[in-house]
């Protein structure tokens, strides 16, 4: 790692430490020593749910607590900070160990998201909210002004869960009942379960993920669909 390397991240990061320390130590795995970036991680996920949240409240100003949360929720997710670190070049900075670096720790998901979070915890020691808030917008700000509240809409596994817990019901529960296939094109048979009420519903698809929002589509279809007045599935 070289300073030039570190010169371009704040670039792109849209902050300049004055506490250089800080940007290392956001940089490094547990792997590589004790002085590691895992407490600044903790402080950035915080930061970032913090003005990600506000950026979103002034954006969808007419939206509900539930719309935010869940665009909220897809924006923070490991899958999209991981993107993030990718963009800024994070894998050619990040210090591991040995061991970790051949193990291709430099492109892991986790350990990217952890160390995009530790950039942000570190801003925020750095130059204080506005800071870390400037390079939160860097990352995200363009995404968040062209999204809309529609192209997050809840999938059927999460919208299933929040209608039982609305009835005050047990969330359910998936098993894979059957694999069919060779290991390279296999196809998944999952059961979800309404154990309360007695009730399983089926699913296939080209992974267990698949497989189990089909099963949740189905259970929810006909739970809606008996969901009438005078009918025990009613609140």
């Amino acid at each position: 790692m070289i300073d030039a390397s570190l010169d371009a991240l704040q670039q792109r990061l849209g902050h300049v430490f004055a506490q250089p320390g800080l940007l290392t130590r956001a940089l490094t795995h547990r792997s590589f020593g004790v002085a590691h970036n895992e407490r600044l991680e903790f402080l950035g996920d915080a930061v970032l749910n913090t003005v990600v949240s506000a950026l979103l409240y002034q954006r969808f100003s007419g939206s509900d607590e539930g719309d935010l949360t869940r665009v909220r929720a897809h924006l923070v997710r490991e899958e999209s900070l991981h993107r993030a670190a990718l963009g800024l070049g994070l894998p050619q900075v990040l210090r591991l160990s040995e061991g970790e670096t051949r193990g291709g720790g430099a492109q892991r998901a986790s350990i990217l998201a952890d160390a995009l979070e530790a950039l942000i915890g570190a801003a925020f020691l750095d130059g204080g909210f506005d800071a870390a808030q400037q390079v939160v917008r860097n990352l995200f700000g363009e995404l968040i002004d062209s999204t809309e509240i529609d192209s997050w809409s809840k999938d059927a596994k999460t919208e299933l869960q929040e209608w039982l817990q609305a009835r005050r019901l047990a969330v359910p529960s998936y098993r894979i009942v059957a694999t069919r296939g060779q290991a390279h094109a296999q196809t998944f048979e999952v059961e979800c379960l309404v154990a309360p009420l007695g009730l399983a519903e089926r699913g296939e698809g080209r992974s267990r993920r698949a497989a189990e929002q089909q099963a949740a589509r189905r259970m929810l279809e006909g739970l809606k669909a008996s969901d009438r007045p005078g009918s025990p599935l009613r609140s």
